[in-house]
């Protein structure tokens, strides 16, 4: 059997490796059109590589999808979290687990997983071809004909495709017969231009809610603000689960930040109405009555119109409804989108109706498999996207290099 998979980052390493560990007879391609393979596995999670999260329950896990859930229900009751740490656990790689739930080799060095993934495809005998890009795919009566850039044509019997949010490979995609749902990028920053946070780069809150206006998508975390506006995980889940509504209005959009969210409305008056009486005669600049950074509290206070070194006894009704609003419903306007460091992530992808995910092979064109972000499948921030990617790829590999599966009437 000849078994191409054309993709060389984390889904199609995993899925190559399971291919041909699942038929060590079967002859396994693995195409790179780079010339070098996992380099975003290499630049993940500032060069540590968030390997996936520990979460260790389907229906759990799935909450961290925007789009795919569903659907990976099903995929991570087979392959979880768990699995992969065995997985690696088992080829030499230890992996450790930090305070927000994110995994990472205990090296902190994402080599250490390139290497990993390396050695176990050159062990089970994949064929990797780097600086090897597929220029178009055929589906004959025998199987798939597949042309290369340098003019090669080669036959393979059966295909993976796990080329990530390339728009190649969307492109093979529909030359298949698939749908494909407009790709828009997801896990971004906000371009936030606004007074309140300048001079303030580099500040963050341990917990804040961002919310878009006129919506129902919020999401909590610590929230950072940047040389450019907000970021943080509160920020990246947020564009995440609002990516194609963020995209539709070309990312100018108001967005609501409370960074008090444990504070209830009533309760925090009060308490700043009890401080006009205990802090009657010092500035309410220099007393701040709420866990804040002291230059976020600064900034606040006077874009409530509230100067820094008026006494407390002297806020006046209105300057506290104002002060309210800042703390607890804060209005800033999003003008565009930044990105995740270097690890983009793209909402859309193979329209997942069109998927049988017990096998991940095509609906439309047997023995046409698909794997990893090519798929209408993204996470959140945490190791989500890569856990998507083992789990669809060994998932699609085992299946694909099945002879049982593979000799079926």
């Amino acid at each position: 059997m000849k078994i191409g998979v054309i993709g060389g980052g984390a889904a199609g390493f995993f899925g190559a490796i399971a291919a041909a560990e699942a038929n060590p007879e079967a002859r396994v391609t693995l195409f790179e059109a780079g010339r070098e393979p996992l380099a975003k596995v290499r630049i993940s999670g500032g060069g540590r590589c968030n390997v996936t999260h520990s979460c260790f329950e389907s229906a759990a896990l799935v909450q961290y999808y925007p789009r795919g859930g569903k659907v990976l229900r099903g995929v991570f009751s087979r392959f979880q979290p768990k699995d992969t740490i065995a997985w690696f656990t088992d080829r030499g790689v230890k992996l450790k687990t930090e305070g927000d739930g994110r995994m990472f080799p205990t090296t902190d060095d994402s080599g250490t997983i390139v290497d990993c993934l390396m050695d176990a495809a050159e062990n089970a005998g994949v064929n990797l071809k780097n600086n090897a890009g597929v220029k178009s795919i055929r589906r004959e009566e025998s199987g798939f004909t597949i042309e290369m850039r340098t003019g090669e044509v080669i036959l393979f019997d059966r295909l993976l495709l796990a080329t990530g949010s390339s728009a190649q490979g969307y492109q093979m995609a529909r030359q298949l017969g698939h749908t494909v749902v407009t790709p828009v990028p997801s896990l971004f920053t906000f371009n936030v231009s606004d007074r309140r946070l300048d001079g303030l780069a580099g500040l963050s809150v341990p917990e804040a809610k961002v919310k878009l206006h006129n919506s129902k998508l919020e999401q909590s975390g610590p929230l950072l603000v940047t040389h450019w506006g907000l970021s943080g995980p509160a920020v990246l889940k947020l564009s995440a689960w609002g990516a194609r509504a963020l995209h539709d209005t070309h990312y100018n959009e108001t967005l609501t930040v409370n960074w008090l969210p444990n504070a209830k409305p009533d309760a925090l008056r009060e308490q700043l109405v009890q401080v006009k009486t205990q802090l009657a005669k010092k500035s309410i600049g220099s007393n701040c009555p709420v866990i804040l950074p002291r230059r976020l509290w600064e900034s606040l206070i006077t874009a409530a119109g509230i100067p820094s070194e008026l006494r407390w006894s002297d806020v006046t009704k209105v300057m506290l409804n104002a002060l309210l609003k800042e703390l607890l419903n804060g209005e800033y306007e999003i003008t565009g989108k930044g990105v995740f460091k270097e690890e983009f992530v793209t909402c859309g992808g193979v329209d997942l109706k069109e998927v049988n995910f017990k096998t991940m092979e095509s609906k439309l064109c047997p023995g046409l498999y698909f794997a990893g972000e090519i798929l209408d499948i993204d996470g959140v921030t945490g190791g989500f996207n890569f856990q998507s990617a083992w789990s669809t790829g060994w998932i699609a590999g085992g299946a694909i290099g099945n002879p049982v599966i593979f000799d079926r009437e």
